[in-house]
């Protein structure tokens, strides 16, 4: 299912509305180039997990994490920058099986072994400066009908 953004407030939106069907234990992995909108998205996914405060990047502290509705929590992890994944292999792998988590993962190449095969891929390009193409799972269709 592929859905267009042409601005930032809709691409937020769309992530606003997917969150809005977690209910815990969650995995996605965001695919796209720098400046895709992968981070704008997870914005979006903590606006629908009701996240209270700012979210930013983790480009630099490569995770993340931000209290969410119903006793849930929100992981993004950001691995553009990791050569080695080391230890955060073994914090991954609880993350990603915590069932009160929802974990989102930004250059996931890295860690990909460690990902369960329940994990969700969302994949994002930009064809303009200001336009998002996000290609979901067709198992969301119904939420963007």
């Amino acid at each position: 299912m592929i859905l267009e953004a042409k601005t930032e407030t809709e691409l937020k939106r769309i992530g606003a509305i997917l969150a809005a069907s977690f209910k815990g234990g969650e995995v996605v992995q965001l695919i796209g180039d720098v400046g895709a909108g992968k981070t704008t998205f997870t914005k979006g996914l903590a606006l629908g997990l009701s996240v209270k405060g700012d979210v930013q990047s983790p480009s630099f502290t490569i995770s993340r994490v931000y209290d969410a509705r119903d006793g849930l929590q929100l992981a993004h992890y950001d691995f553009y920058r990791l050569q080695d994944p080391g230890i955060l292999t073994a914090e991954l792998q609880e993350v990603v099986h915590d069932p009160t988590t929802i974990t989102v993962i930004e250059w996931a190449d890295i860690v990909e072994g460690v990902l369960p095969d329940t994990h969700v891929s969302i994949s994002f390009t930009a064809p303009s400066e200001t336009t998002r193409t996000i290609t979901l799972p067709d198992s969301y269709k119904e939420l963007f009908a």
